[in-house]
């Protein structure tokens, strides 16, 4: 199929460097059309789509048809994959899903802009879930408006890269020797991103005709069977036994996974996802096939057109282990400031018995151990944790420096009080790299 139409179209493809944004800005690129951006952090963008034009935008502050128009000047088209899964942190399902879409329909129908919106299989008005009634919303805001329209509705989407459920799927399917799932029979029909990436391409190339289209594979798998191809691509092996997560402690993991999100962290474990899992995703391909002749593909199919290499599995694995390395350290830190706090007297002897007078060596005692504390807290905030990690391996970097030239003697302790510092400031480095966004 030729896409020469593409050739001098300008797209604007709002968040951009999210999972689906970025490969929809690639695809652009690929075909000639000119692409740019809009981001919510510029340095971000830069990182994530190098070359790429970009204009900055949040949309919780676009919510005005007006706050539009500079950022439409000169746009022939807007590819909408901007989304969020849950309130929390900067995540605002109202304004990103449904007003700021709403002025974006109005501001695109006065300038004569097409929209291309990525909604989503389930998105109804009377949906369980904020996020499926918020997109609802704006894919209705957007028909009202009467703007030149495709809504795409994928189903699960399958990339070379990983967020939100493909991430999930990833980490479930690195535990080693037990497969551990919650609702493994729920139905789910999967896209691959090539596919929702052609879509796309088509739509802006007038090629689809405008409308409403579920972008899903023919038939369904239970999503114990999607993990079980998504392991076999990873290249792990196996599992040995499959566990059925009770709902009641899906429920709990679910409930501390919100929690945590009001701090920040975007689990894939939180309530939205895990109500949407109950009900599948699933879709009718019908309308799309009626009108293409490019289907999308199969489950197999996409797995065995996406070569997987060492990084997947290492980030599958990275993953998994990011909640407990970042608990572990937490605890960890947190703990130290806490024995400190208690074991004062003891403490302070130590440094007395060094020369240092018993007010010095008390108000150093308390001191370090309320860094101590900060810094097991600081790291469970989402925006500050990476930077906790670095001051954490300083402050542990100081602390040898300042008890290797006091109390030297603490090396040879049988406690190993010293030693024991090496390895949570090792920790500490593995886990910046795991904390870096996007």
């Amino acid at each position: 199929m030729s896409l020469q139409e593409l050739n001098g179209r300008n797209v604007l493809v709002l968040g951009a460097y999210g999972f689906i944004g970025a490969a929809v800005v690639h695809a652009f690129q690929a075909q000639g059309a000119v692409v740019c951006g809009l981001v919510r952090s510029l340095p971000t963008g830069a990182k994530v789509l190098p070359g790429i034009a970009l204009k900055q935008g949040d949309l919780r502050n676009l919510v005005q048809p007006d706050a539009w128009r500079d950022i439409l000047s000169g746009v022939d088209v807007v590819v909408n994959c901007a989304g969020a899964l849950q309130d929390g942190g900067d995540d605002d399902l109202t304004a990103a899903h449904h007003t700021a879409i709403a002025a974006l329909g109005q501001a695109c129908a006065r300038d004569g802009i097409a929209i291309v919106q990525i909604s989503a299989i389930g998105a109804e008005e009377n949906a369980d879930t904020h996020f499926m009634r918020s997109k609802a919303a704006g894919d209705a805001a957007l028909r009202s408006a009467g703007v030149a329209l495709w809504v795409l509705k994928p189903g699960l989407v399958i990339g070379q890269s990983d967020y939100g459920g493909t991430a999930l799927l990833r980490m479930l399917a690195a535990v080693p020797f037990v497969q551990p799932l919650a609702y493994p029979d729920t139905s789910v029909q999967c896209i691959g991103m090539p596919d929702l990436c052609d879509a796309v391409l088509r739509a802006v190339a007038g090629q689809l005709p405008q409308g409403t289209y579920d972008l899903v594979e023919d038939e369904p798998h239970t999503l114990f069977d999607v993990v079980v191809a998504t392991r076999a691509w990873l290249g792990f092996r196996r599992a040995r036994i499959s566990v059925t997560i009770p709902r009641a402690l899906t429920r709990a993991v679910a409930a501390i996974a919100d929690a945590l999100g009001r701090l920040g962290w975007r689990s894939p474990l939180r309530s939205t996802a895990m109500t949407i899992m109950t009900k599948g995703v699933i879709g009718d391909p019908a309308a799309y096939k009626a009108v293409t002749d490019h289907p999308v593909a199969s489950l197999g199919d996409i797995y065995a057109s996406i070569p997987s290499a060492r990084e997947h599995r290492l980030t599958a694995r990275i993953t998994l282990l990011m909640p407990l390395v970042v608990g572990v350290l937490s605890v960890f830190w947190v703990l130290s400031g806490v024995f400190g706090l208690l074991g004062l007297g003891q403490a302070a002897e130590v440094l007395t018995s060094a020369g240092w007078s018993q007010t010095l060596a008390s108000f150093s005692v308390v001191f370090w151990s309320l860094v101590d504390l900060a810094l097991g807290l600081a790291i469970l905030w989402r925006p500050w944790a990476r930077r906790a990690c670095l001051a954490q391996f300083t402050v542990a970097s100081i602390y040898l420096l300042i008890a290797s030239g006091t109390v030297p003697g603490l090396w040879l302790d049988p406690l190993g009080p010293l030693v024991k510092i090496l390895p949570a400031m090792m920790l500490s480095l593995v886990a910046m790299p795991m904390l870096e966004s996007r």
